[in-house]
């Protein structure tokens, strides 16, 4: 069952009760990431959410490794463009602890300047692992090329000159400025006893005071432009995209089914095609992302560099084929499949987790499982089609090519 609660300085506490279960997950979620970062100080809510881990005033990173472990549980952090979110998971029996062990970090980091030096270097290494793996990278370059050298188009990590800048003075500015209670939603699911969390939770983090408030960020241009990036690799990656739609939209489910139809699962048309009819590609997929005030549907596809034109060409091809080409047959078959995936992927606290606090942060409210499945059950044949039309007539295309190629043949972008 969900509730939404409101601690006494103001945070909403989400909670989804769920008695048959024997875990409990817990997330503080603090809206802001890479995107509300400046060019100089790109990264540092990843940076941040690494330093949390390095010892409170009474627990050294030691003690905090060591007690998470004892408790069989999972703690940890991760960065998104536009959130940062910290994250226990233990069996129910060990919620106290779980919530006095997250908040002492939350709450009482010292951030020692010792450690910051230690975390600069791991970081770089992590970069540099990104940087290793083609397909992640590729991503990344992806981003920069539709959105812009700042914003959206950051690095969640940042680069080795910025985080080299970091100092404790900047780690506590940033906390300052962007972790307050308005910033702030914490999401609670599993089988745990309410009054207890409240009471523990108004206790702790219900006494933050820090109550700033921010502008809404300046909506970026979606950039539709070829971006050839050569590298010395034995396969050539490719994202090629339009713009998509933003978060809260009300054409989502609409976004979601076409996804499906173009390349998401084995039975997607580019999957089928690039893959298993022409053998072009092993890895080949279509997905959606969103953010609070746009978004971008983009394809990824590694290939050799003898077929790098004809694999685009095929997906732009697929792309533009679809308001005209999508059957009644392709609608229902991505409705059960988008159902299935929906309802798998809430199978646990954590999922569950999750979900409520995205409900939160992006539409406001609580969307039931039922009432998604009734919003995908409610998309027409017609309204896919319409608003496929819409998606491909209003946007350029975008493409990013990183690999062995300096030069494309001719392209029906």
């Amino acid at each position: 069952m969900y509730k939404k609660i409101i601690l006494e300085n103001g945070i909403p506490l989400l909670t989804e009760a769920s008695k048959e279960t024997r875990s409990v997950s817990i997330g503080i979620w603090i809206k802001v990431g890479a995107r509300k970062e400046s060019v100089k100080k790109n990264g540092i809510s990843h940076f941040l959410e690494h330093m949390f881990f390095k010892g409170t005033k009474k627990r050294t990173a030691k003690d905090i490794a060591v007690e998470i472990d004892s408790l069989g549980g999972e703690l940890n952090a991760f960065t998104s463009r536009e959130t940062t979110t910290f994250y226990i998971k233990v069996l129910d029996e060990h919620i106290e602890k779980a919530v006095e062990l997250i908040m002492d970090i939350f709450l009482n980091s010292t951030f020692p300047e010792e450690e910051i030096e230690k975390e600069k270097g791991i970081i770089f290494e992590e970069i540099k692992m990104v940087e290793d793996t083609p397909e992640d990278y590729l991503h990344d370059l992806f981003n920069k090329n539709i959105w812009g050298e700042s914003g959206l188009g950051q690095h969640v990590l940042g680069s080795k000159e910025t985080i080299g800048t970091f100092t404790r003075d900047v780690i506590l500015e940033h906390i300052e400025k962007y972790y307050t209670t308005k910033n702030m939603v914490i999401a609670c699911s599993g089988n745990f006893n309410e009054e207890m969390l409240i009471k523990k939770l108004n206790s702790s983090i219900g006494t933050i005071k820090r109550d700033s408030t921010f502008g809404k960020d300046i909506c970026p241009e979606f950039n539709g432009q070829i971006n050839i990036i050569p590298k010395k690799l034995s396969e050539v990656h490719i994202c090629l995209g339009l713009k998509g739609i933003q978060q809260a939209s009300e054409d989502r489910y609409k976004m979601y089914l076409l996804n499906t139809i173009l390349g998401a699962g084995v039975s997607s048309r580019l999957f089928q095609e690039i893959r298993e009819k022409r053998g072009l590609a092993y890895s080949i997929y279509s997905f959606n992302v969103s953010y609070v005030d746009t978004g971008a549907w983009t394809v990824y596809a590694g290939t050799d560099k003898k077929q790098v034109s004809e694999v685009i060409d095929i997906i732009i091809n697929q792309i533009k084929g679809l308001p005209d080409s999508v059957t009644i047959d392709d609608l229902e078959r991505s409705k059960k499949q988008l159902k299935g995936n929906l309802i798998l992927a809430l199978e646990s606290t954590s999922s569950k987790m999750i979900n409520i606090a995205k409900q939160e942060i992006y539409y406001g409210r609580y969307f039931s499982p039922e009432d998604i499945i009734n919003a995908v059950e409610a998309v027409t044949l017609e309204g896919l089609k319409e608003f496929s039309r819409g998606l491909i007539e209003n946007s350029p295309f975008a493409l990013t090519v990183y690999g062995p190629v300096r030069k494309l043949k001719t392209l029906s972008i």
